[in-house]
């Protein structure tokens, strides 16, 4: 009874061990899939990251940030979201400085924009200060399009990348646990041998003294 209880648990490690490295096979190929792809897309925007006098127009605290991938190409997630939140931004957030005297959120640029151009719109009496103010409003409008725009992509290609690290995370230690298991279940089943050869040991000597 003890020995088929054994080889059932066994078999039903048996069969873990195989979901695990199953599971193990399909996280490396999405970590190797993912991250050949994030490497690609960023590679075809040929983007180079900042350096010298680029670095030094930035606040310290971006500069710093940016310091390490200095001139290399764009081809990772951390270097996409590096350059999207101390660079890109940093840019956003200087122009809105300029023109408003404070950082600005695109809805904010937005509005104002839209409420310059519809009085110089319903203004035929409009002066030239207050039509060329709507203007910088309406480029600072697209400034801060274009860049939230890019800043997108390149935040989805960082997720991306951060998923298909943790997928290469999650397959090590599918293929550990897949390890360990198998090394229990061989265990199992040398037990569940030894105890067969124990009754069958025993069952002999008890007839013998029947």
């Amino acid at each position: 009874m003890r020995s088929a209880f054994d080889k059932l648990i066994s078999w039903t490690g048996l069969l873990l061990v195989a979901v695990l490295i199953a599971a193990g096979g399909l996280l490396t190929w999405a970590n190797t899939f993912i991250g050949d792809q994030v490497h690609d897309q960023l590679t075809m925007q040929q983007i180079t990251m900042p350096e010298g006098e680029a670095l030094a127009s930035l606040p310290q605290a971006d500069a710093d940030a940016l310091e390490e991938y200095a001139g290399s190409p764009m081809d990772t997630g951390p270097e996409a979201k590096a350059f999207s939140d101390h660079y890109i931004l940093a840019h956003m957030n200087a122009s809105t400085e300029e023109l408003a005297g404070e950082v600005l959120p695109y809805a904010a640029v937005s509005a104002k924009a839209r409420e310059l151009g519809a009085a110089v719109a319903e203004n035929p009496n409009a002066t030239q200060a207050e039509i060329d103010e709507a203007a910088e409003w309406g480029a600072l409008k697209q400034t801060l399009l274009d860049g939230n725009t890019l800043r997108g992509l390149l935040l989805y290609g960082y997720a991306f990348a951060t998923i298909g690290t943790i997928a290469g995370i999650a397959a090590f230690v599918s293929f550990g646990a897949a390890s360990l298991l198998l090394v229990l279940v061989l265990l199992g089943f040398w037990h569940a041998r030894r105890v067969e050869h124990t009754a069958e040991r025993t069952v002999p000597a008890q007839l013998a003294h029947a």
